[in-house]
């Protein structure tokens, strides 16, 4: 309901390197055009801001991913084995960013599915708080309060170590540990967003 940019695509290393990024854990993958991983989202909020961004929210993340029509995946409807960098074609690793032909979403955004989740800036309920924060989505429900350390975040898009399920543009991460705003992993990473 209101216009925003979202990058093309995840921050890569050279990215995260050249505009300063900061980060307590390296990279485990540290080619240039492979997207930054092993960040937190304190960390991925920071490097954001500090290119006057922000991380998405989880409802522009959705939409960049599935457009106006909901799509299943972000090139269309049907599983494409080889649109995304997943479980079965990673080779137990992270791929250079934009790597997979033809797995661009609808604004021409690539790796929305695959390759590494991303964070985005939304608090993640969990089942005992579904109806605070319910998805699908309601606007201005406080769920975009950046200010709480004491809640979950969400990660979207799936990741190299993920089969079709986790790669479906609707998939969120579910499990309570895995989307604590402190975690890292080396299948989790970022693109950055701002208002138009």
């Amino acid at each position: 309901d209101r216009p925003f940019w979202i990058d093309r695509y995840e921050v890569t290393n050279e990215q995260f390197d050249r505009l300063n990024g900061a980060a307590v854990n390296p990279s485990n993958w540290t080619d240039p055009q492979r997207p930054r991983e092993m960040v937190d989202w304190y960390e991925a909020h920071a490097f954001c801001q500090q290119r006057s961004a922000r991380l998405p929210t989880e409802r522009e993340w959705e939409y960049a991913a599935r457009g106006p029509d909901g799509l299943i995946y972000p090139w269309g409807d049907e599983f494409v084995e080889d649109a995304a960098t997943h479980q079965s074609n990673s080779g137990d690793e992270t791929a250079d960013i934009d790597s997979r032909p033809d797995n661009a979403s609808w604004i021409g955004a690539p790796d929305m599915s695959g390759n590494v989740w991303e964070w985005v800036s939304t608090i993640y309920d969990t089942d005992e708080r579904a109806a605070v924060f319910p998805y699908p989505y309601r606007a201005d429900d406080g769920r975009e309060d950046l200010g709480r350390t004491d809640v979950l975040r969400v990660l979207r898009g799936g990741g190299w170590r993920d089969d079709n399920t986790n790669l479906r543009a609707a998939a969120r991460y579910r499990d309570d540990s895995l989307v604590n705003p402190t975690y890292m992993n080396n299948d989790i990473g970022f693109r950055c967003a701002r208002d138009y």
